[in-house]
Protein backbone atom coordinates (compact mmCIF):
# COMPACT_ATOMS: atom_id res chain seq x y z
CA UNK A 1 0.00 0.00 0.00
CA UNK A 2 0.91 3.47 -0.96
CA UNK A 3 1.44 6.04 1.94
CA UNK A 4 2.83 8.97 0.40
CA UNK A 5 0.72 11.71 -0.05
CA UNK A 6 1.05 13.46 -3.57
CA UNK A 7 1.42 17.20 -3.18
CA UNK A 8 0.80 18.65 -6.28
CA UNK A 9 -2.85 17.51 -5.83
CA UNK A 10 -3.32 18.74 -2.79
CA UNK A 11 -1.66 22.08 -3.67
CA UNK A 12 -4.04 22.22 -6.55
CA UNK A 13 -6.92 21.17 -4.71
CA UNK A 14 -5.87 24.08 -2.38
CA UNK A 15 -5.16 26.24 -5.31
CA UNK A 16 -9.08 25.71 -7.03
CA UNK A 17 -10.46 26.12 -3.51
CA UNK A 18 -8.78 29.97 -3.52
CA UNK A 19 -9.98 30.29 -6.84
CA UNK A 20 -13.53 29.19 -6.10
CA UNK A 21 -13.71 31.68 -2.95
CA UNK A 22 -12.57 34.52 -5.25
CA UNK A 23 -15.45 34.04 -7.52
CA UNK A 24 -17.65 33.32 -5.09
CA UNK A 25 -16.82 37.29 -3.93
CA UNK A 26 -16.67 38.19 -7.17
CA UNK A 27 -19.82 36.96 -8.00
CA UNK A 28 -21.42 38.49 -4.48
CA UNK A 29 -20.14 42.34 -5.06
CA UNK A 30 -20.28 42.38 -8.42
CA UNK A 31 -23.98 43.89 -9.68
CA UNK A 32 -25.61 43.03 -11.59
CA UNK A 33 -27.02 44.37 -15.06
CA UNK A 34 -30.65 45.88 -12.96
CA UNK A 35 -28.60 47.15 -10.11
CA UNK A 36 -26.08 49.55 -12.25
CA UNK A 37 -24.20 51.73 -9.34
CA UNK A 38 -23.72 55.96 -9.27
CA UNK A 39 -21.24 57.82 -7.44
CA UNK A 40 -21.91 60.42 -4.99
CA UNK A 41 -19.73 62.17 -2.78
CA UNK A 42 -20.02 63.48 0.07
CA UNK A 43 -18.45 65.91 2.43
CA UNK A 44 -18.03 65.67 6.28
CA UNK A 45 -16.87 68.50 7.95
CA UNK A 46 -15.85 66.09 11.52
CA UNK A 47 -13.51 63.37 12.00
CA UNK A 48 -14.22 60.07 9.72
CA UNK A 49 -12.44 58.20 12.33
CA UNK A 50 -13.49 54.41 11.88
CA UNK A 51 -14.70 55.13 8.35
CA UNK A 52 -12.57 52.90 6.06
CA UNK A 53 -12.70 52.04 2.31
CA UNK A 54 -15.50 49.66 1.21
CA UNK A 55 -17.66 50.50 4.33
CA UNK A 56 -20.91 49.91 4.33
CA UNK A 57 -23.10 52.63 3.03
CA UNK A 58 -26.83 52.29 4.37
CA UNK A 59 -30.45 53.02 3.88
CA UNK A 60 -32.70 52.57 6.66
CA UNK A 61 -30.90 49.88 7.63
CA UNK A 62 -29.96 48.25 4.56
CA UNK A 63 -26.40 48.25 2.69
CA UNK A 64 -26.83 49.87 -0.56
CA UNK A 65 -23.51 50.82 -1.34
CA UNK A 66 -19.87 51.03 -0.40
CA UNK A 67 -17.75 54.02 0.60
CA UNK A 68 -14.60 53.98 -2.82
CA UNK A 69 -12.20 56.56 -1.72
CA UNK A 70 -11.44 58.83 0.93
CA UNK A 71 -9.54 62.04 0.54
CA UNK A 72 -8.55 65.63 1.71
CA UNK A 73 -11.61 67.98 0.03
CA UNK A 74 -9.01 69.50 -2.34
CA UNK A 75 -11.38 73.05 -2.54
CA UNK A 76 -11.27 73.24 1.56
CA UNK A 77 -8.82 71.45 4.08
CA UNK A 78 -11.02 71.19 6.77
CA UNK A 79 -13.45 68.66 4.87
CA UNK A 80 -12.71 65.25 4.29
CA UNK A 81 -14.26 64.44 0.90
CA UNK A 82 -15.18 60.65 0.52
CA UNK A 83 -16.80 59.13 -2.55
CA UNK A 84 -19.33 56.54 -2.57
CA UNK A 85 -20.50 53.95 -4.82
CA UNK A 86 -24.51 53.34 -4.22
CA UNK A 87 -27.19 51.14 -6.30
CA UNK A 88 -28.82 53.03 -8.78
CA UNK A 89 -32.47 51.51 -7.18
CA UNK A 90 -31.65 53.90 -4.41
CA UNK A 91 -33.72 56.96 -3.98
CA UNK A 92 -31.54 59.53 -3.42
CA UNK A 93 -33.15 63.25 -3.66
CA UNK A 94 -32.10 66.39 -3.07
CA UNK A 95 -33.57 66.09 0.55
CA UNK A 96 -30.92 62.97 1.36
CA UNK A 97 -28.66 64.07 4.09
CA UNK A 98 -25.44 61.23 5.43
CA UNK A 99 -24.88 60.31 8.83
CA UNK A 100 -21.70 59.19 10.39
CA UNK A 101 -22.51 56.03 12.08
CA UNK A 102 -20.68 53.79 14.67
CA UNK A 103 -20.77 49.82 14.49
CA UNK A 104 -21.50 48.94 18.11
CA UNK A 105 -18.43 48.95 20.15
CA UNK A 106 -15.99 48.19 17.38
CA UNK A 107 -15.18 51.36 16.50
CA UNK A 108 -16.06 50.81 13.01
CA UNK A 109 -18.22 53.54 11.37
CA UNK A 110 -20.94 53.33 8.32
CA UNK A 111 -22.51 56.10 6.35
CA UNK A 112 -26.40 55.99 6.85
CA UNK A 113 -28.90 58.13 4.55
CA UNK A 114 -31.63 59.70 5.65
CA UNK A 115 -34.27 60.05 2.47
CA UNK A 116 -36.09 63.42 3.64
CA UNK A 117 -38.67 64.65 1.68
CA UNK A 118 -39.89 61.64 -0.36
CA UNK A 119 -41.28 64.37 -2.98
CA UNK A 120 -38.63 66.35 -3.48
CA UNK A 121 -36.64 65.53 -6.73
CA UNK A 122 -33.81 63.45 -7.65
CA UNK A 123 -29.93 64.56 -6.46
CA UNK A 124 -27.58 65.64 -9.39
CA UNK A 125 -24.69 66.95 -10.12
CA UNK A 126 -24.22 70.80 -10.02
CA UNK A 127 -22.47 72.77 -12.76
CA UNK A 128 -18.69 72.18 -12.29
CA UNK A 129 -18.99 68.94 -9.91
CA UNK A 130 -17.99 65.63 -11.22
CA UNK A 131 -20.11 63.96 -9.35
CA UNK A 132 -23.64 64.80 -7.18
CA UNK A 133 -22.88 66.25 -3.55
CA UNK A 134 -24.85 64.31 -0.47
CA UNK A 135 -25.46 66.61 2.41
CA UNK A 136 -24.39 65.79 5.83
CA UNK A 137 -26.13 66.54 9.26
CA UNK A 138 -23.56 66.02 12.60
CA UNK A 139 -23.32 62.57 14.01
CA UNK A 140 -24.11 61.66 17.27
CA UNK A 141 -20.60 61.40 18.76
CA UNK A 142 -20.12 65.44 17.29
CA UNK A 143 -23.63 66.69 18.60
CA UNK A 144 -22.23 65.12 21.96
CA UNK A 145 -19.11 66.77 21.23
CA UNK A 146 -20.13 70.46 20.71
CA UNK A 147 -22.70 69.85 23.66
CA UNK A 148 -20.13 68.64 25.69
CA UNK A 149 -17.87 71.63 24.81
CA UNK A 150 -20.65 73.98 25.33
CA UNK A 151 -21.16 72.88 28.52
CA UNK A 152 -17.48 73.05 29.48
CA UNK A 153 -17.17 76.60 28.10
CA UNK A 154 -20.54 77.23 30.29
CA UNK A 155 -18.70 75.75 33.14
CA UNK A 156 -15.84 77.31 32.85
CA UNK A 157 -17.71 80.51 32.60
CA UNK A 158 -19.72 79.77 36.18
CA UNK A 159 -16.54 78.50 37.76
CA UNK A 160 -14.46 82.07 36.73
CA UNK A 161 -17.52 84.14 37.68
CA UNK A 162 -17.65 82.02 41.04
CA UNK A 163 -14.31 83.10 41.39
CA UNK A 164 -14.98 86.67 40.95
CA UNK A 165 -17.82 86.42 43.40
CA UNK A 166 -15.88 85.03 46.20
CA UNK A 167 -13.28 87.50 46.05
CA UNK A 168 -11.94 88.51 49.65
CA UNK A 169 -13.53 91.44 49.76
CA UNK A 170 -16.94 89.51 49.00
CA UNK A 171 -16.26 86.83 51.19
CA UNK A 172 -16.04 88.93 54.30
CA UNK A 173 -19.23 90.97 53.01
CA UNK A 174 -20.62 87.50 53.01
CA UNK A 175 -18.95 86.87 56.79
CA UNK A 176 -20.43 90.62 58.12
CA UNK A 177 -23.92 89.38 56.67
CA UNK A 178 -23.82 85.63 58.02
CA UNK A 179 -22.65 86.91 61.47
CA UNK A 180 -25.59 89.66 61.67
CA UNK A 181 -28.22 87.03 60.72
CA UNK A 182 -26.86 85.00 63.46
CA UNK A 183 -27.17 87.93 65.85
CA UNK A 184 -30.68 89.06 64.75
CA UNK A 185 -31.77 84.94 64.77
CA UNK A 186 -29.91 84.99 68.77
CA UNK A 187 -32.39 88.46 69.64
CA UNK A 188 -35.52 86.84 67.52
CA UNK A 189 -34.85 83.70 70.14
CA UNK A 190 -34.28 85.47 73.13
CA UNK A 191 -37.65 87.66 71.89
CA UNK A 192 -39.64 84.46 71.25
CA UNK A 193 -38.94 83.06 74.91
CA UNK A 194 -42.12 81.47 77.03
CA UNK A 195 -42.86 84.55 78.79
CA UNK A 196 -42.81 86.90 75.73
CA UNK A 197 -45.32 84.51 73.85
CA UNK A 198 -47.06 84.21 77.37
CA UNK A 199 -47.79 88.02 77.10
CA UNK A 200 -48.45 88.01 74.05
CA UNK A 201 -51.37 85.40 74.49
CA UNK A 202 -51.96 87.47 77.21
CA UNK A 203 -52.44 90.83 75.44
CA UNK A 204 -54.54 89.62 72.77
CA UNK A 205 -56.53 88.30 75.01
CA UNK A 206 -56.84 91.74 76.46
CA UNK A 207 -57.48 93.50 73.15
CA UNK A 208 -60.31 90.62 72.53
CA UNK A 209 -61.49 91.61 76.16
CA UNK A 210 -61.73 95.13 74.73
CA UNK A 211 -63.05 94.65 71.31
CA UNK A 212 -66.09 92.50 72.90
CA UNK A 213 -66.60 95.23 75.40
CA UNK A 214 -66.44 97.92 72.72
CA UNK A 215 -69.33 95.56 70.29
CA UNK A 216 -71.32 95.53 73.49
CA UNK A 217 -70.95 99.89 74.28
CA UNK A 218 -71.94 100.16 70.35
CA UNK A 219 -75.53 99.43 70.98
CA UNK A 220 -76.03 101.73 74.21
CA UNK A 221 -74.37 104.65 72.50
CA UNK A 222 -77.24 104.19 69.72
CA UNK A 223 -79.78 103.95 72.45
CA UNK A 224 -78.45 107.67 73.91
CA UNK A 225 -78.31 108.72 70.25
CA UNK A 226 -81.71 108.02 69.82
CA UNK A 227 -83.07 109.46 73.77
CA UNK A 228 -80.68 112.76 72.84
CA UNK A 229 -82.78 113.03 69.46
CA UNK A 230 -85.97 112.75 71.32
CA UNK A 231 -85.16 114.75 74.89
CA UNK A 232 -83.93 117.35 71.74
CA UNK A 233 -87.18 117.07 70.06
CA UNK A 234 -89.09 117.79 73.20
CA UNK A 235 -87.02 121.22 74.45
CA UNK A 236 -87.41 122.40 70.34
CA UNK A 237 -91.02 121.75 70.68
CA UNK A 238 -91.05 123.67 74.59
CA UNK A 239 -89.01 126.15 72.60
CA UNK A 240 -91.55 127.09 69.91
CA UNK A 241 -94.05 126.85 72.78
CA UNK A 242 -93.03 129.75 74.45
CA UNK A 243 -91.55 131.45 71.01
CA UNK A 244 -95.54 131.14 70.07
CA UNK A 245 -96.35 132.39 73.38
CA UNK A 246 -93.48 135.50 73.51
CA UNK A 247 -95.16 136.37 70.09
CA UNK A 248 -98.40 136.39 71.35
CA UNK A 249 -97.52 138.78 74.30
CA UNK A 250 -95.43 140.90 71.93
CA UNK A 251 -98.95 141.54 69.53
CA UNK A 252 -101.07 142.13 73.02
CA UNK A 253 -97.89 144.45 74.20
CA UNK A 254 -98.22 146.16 70.49
CA UNK A 255 -102.44 146.65 71.04
CA UNK A 256 -101.77 147.79 74.15
CA UNK A 257 -98.77 150.55 73.15
CA UNK A 258 -101.26 151.21 70.40
CA UNK A 259 -104.61 151.75 72.33
CA UNK A 260 -102.56 154.28 74.77
CA UNK A 261 -101.37 155.82 71.61
CA UNK A 262 -104.96 156.18 70.59
CA UNK A 263 -106.37 157.51 73.78
CA UNK A 264 -108.36 153.45 74.09
CA UNK A 265 -106.84 152.56 76.62
CA UNK A 266 -108.95 149.71 78.36
CA UNK A 267 -107.48 147.33 80.79
CA UNK A 268 -110.29 145.21 80.78
CA UNK A 269 -110.42 144.55 77.42
CA UNK A 270 -106.92 143.92 77.42
CA UNK A 271 -106.80 141.82 80.29
CA UNK A 272 -109.17 139.37 78.38
CA UNK A 273 -106.32 138.68 75.49
CA UNK A 274 -103.44 138.92 77.39
CA UNK A 275 -103.40 136.94 80.96
CA UNK A 276 -104.56 133.67 78.81
CA UNK A 277 -101.54 134.29 76.58
CA UNK A 278 -99.35 135.19 79.40
CA UNK A 279 -100.41 132.36 81.66
CA UNK A 280 -99.72 129.87 78.85
CA UNK A 281 -96.46 130.97 78.77
CA UNK A 282 -95.30 130.78 82.14
CA UNK A 283 -97.01 127.63 82.49
CA UNK A 284 -94.62 125.94 79.47
CA UNK A 285 -92.04 128.09 80.71
CA UNK A 286 -92.22 126.29 84.04
CA UNK A 287 -92.78 122.75 82.57
CA UNK A 288 -89.51 123.09 80.78
CA UNK A 289 -87.62 124.77 83.81
CA UNK A 290 -88.36 120.93 85.55
CA UNK A 291 -87.89 118.80 82.76
CA UNK A 292 -84.24 120.49 82.49
CA UNK A 293 -84.12 120.76 86.49
CA UNK A 294 -85.13 116.66 86.11
CA UNK A 295 -82.11 116.04 83.82
CA UNK A 296 -79.64 117.41 86.02
CA UNK A 297 -80.89 115.73 88.82
CA UNK A 298 -80.73 112.16 87.06
CA UNK A 299 -77.28 113.67 86.15
CA UNK A 300 -75.69 113.96 88.89
CA UNK A 301 -77.11 111.11 90.13
CA UNK A 302 -75.99 108.73 87.73
CA UNK A 303 -74.14 110.05 85.25
CA UNK A 304 -73.29 106.71 83.57
CA UNK A 305 -76.95 105.94 82.83
CA UNK A 306 -76.94 108.72 80.14
CA UNK A 307 -74.66 106.38 77.93
CA UNK A 308 -75.43 102.67 79.42
CA UNK A 309 -79.04 102.67 80.97
CA UNK A 310 -82.01 104.20 82.32
CA UNK A 311 -82.06 104.80 86.35
CA UNK A 312 -84.24 102.60 87.47
CA UNK A 313 -86.78 104.89 89.92
CA UNK A 314 -87.47 103.65 93.14
CA UNK A 315 -91.41 103.50 93.49
CA UNK A 316 -92.86 103.72 96.99
CA UNK A 317 -95.35 101.96 98.43
CA UNK A 318 -98.64 101.70 96.70
CA UNK A 319 -96.92 103.08 93.27
CA UNK A 320 -97.41 101.16 89.91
Amino acid sequence: MNNKVNYTAVGLLVLFGFILMLAFTYWLLKPSEESETAKYLIHFNESVLGLNIDAPVKYRGINVGKVSQLKINPKNSEQVEVLVTILESTPIKSSTVAKLTAQGITGLSYINLSLGDNNAPSLKATKGEKYPIIQTVPSFFENFEQTLGTVSTQLSKTLSKTEELLNDENQAQITLVLKRSAGFMDRMERLLNDESITNFHSSMENFASASKKLDNLVPKVDIFVNKSLIWEDEIAKTFNSIMNSYLGIRASADEVKKAVENGEFNIKEIAVDVVPTMNNTFIELQHLIIQIQETLNQYKRSPGDILFKQEEIKKGPGEK
